[in-house]
């Protein structure tokens, strides 16, 4: 047997048997792939194309699937117009189903002509980079750091900033999507559906003078809102007022009236107040302590 015979033996098998691979490769992709329903994309393509997650799905295409499935309805896209929720169930002849409006709410009103600061953070403007560094200067480690994380994360533009550097949210364009969930380092931000209109504005469980002493609207655990509030609706956990949403029924203004800090409020029409509360008339940021 020649050299070149020894060289070209070798190559030949070699190439023979890559063509045999990629002839059964042909052959299998043909026998095991499935055809796409094509009303899937026309779906997709009917979709805001957020990709947001609001519905419980990774994105609009997955979203699309399930209703294809007929896993999902159309109406659980928080983001897309009614009209054309509408027309998704008109072309696949289901109801639209109706999605609870949720929105994402702030366990905080500790702005800063309400709540102290212990520092100046010089950094880079987030909160994440702030929090990592000394806790931002924030008296109230629970508080809200105001350096816009959410509003960053927010693809709808429904979270702005405040005169007094506290995140608000537009309920009207808010998709309840959790970016601003996901984004916030301090877990201030939760999903709520509307009709939650009881509301505890703090997450600070330190106790009552000195809750108060760093943020005059902290909750200080003081119980009235509990005594108030009907059969066990409100519960004092970790000097916190805590609400229990599954008694939501039994949910009414009264629970707000004596809160001596205004902590706890209802949320309709904007934010109410109890009676009770103290007024806050500082416009002007507090001085660091």
């Amino acid at each position: 047997m020649s050299t070149l015979s020894l060289y070209l033996n070798p190559i030949l098998f070699m190439a023979s048997f890559g063509l045999l691979l990629s002839i059964l490769l042909v052959i299998a992709n043909r026998k095991l792939t499935i055809d796409e329903n094509p009303l899937i994309e026309k779906i997709e393509n009917l979709l805001p194309k957020a990709n947001c997650g609001a519905c419980g799905t990774p994105g609009c295409r997955a979203f699309a699937e399930k209703l294809v499935a007929h896993e999902l309805q159309p109406g659980q896209c928080t983001v897309n117009t009614s009209e054309m929720s509408q027309t998704i169930a008109g072309l696949l002849g289901v109801d639209v189903g109706e999605q609870i409006k949720q929105v994402a709410r702030l366990s905080c009103a500790g702005g800063n002509n309400v709540a102290r600061s212990q520092g100046i953070y010089h950094g880079l403007e987030s909160c994440l980079a702030a929090q990592q560094t000394s806790g931002g200067g924030k008296s109230c480690r629970w508080g809200c750091l105001g350096l816009g994380d959410c509003v960053s994360a927010c693809q709808f533009d429904a979270v702005k900033i405040n005169q007094h550097g506290l995140p608000e949210v537009n309920e009207q364009t808010c998709t309840a999507c959790g970016d601003c969930v996901k984004a916030c380092p301090l877990d201030l931000f939760s999903i709520q559906p509307l009709s939650n209109q009881l509301w505890v504005a703090c997450k600070n469980k330190e106790k009552g003078e000195f809750a108060e002493s760093v943020c005059s609207v902290a909750c200080t655990g003081c119980g009235r809102c509990a005594l108030d509030a009907p059969e066990n609706l409100i519960q004092i956990k970790d000097n916190l007022a805590q609400i229990d949403y599954t008694k939501n029924i039994l949910a009414s203004k009264v629970a707000i009236q004596r809160c001596p800090t205004g902590a706890i409020v209802w949320m309709e029409k904007g934010v109410e107040k109890g009676s009770q509360a103290k007024k806050i008339i500082r416009k002007e940021a507090l001085p660091i302590s």
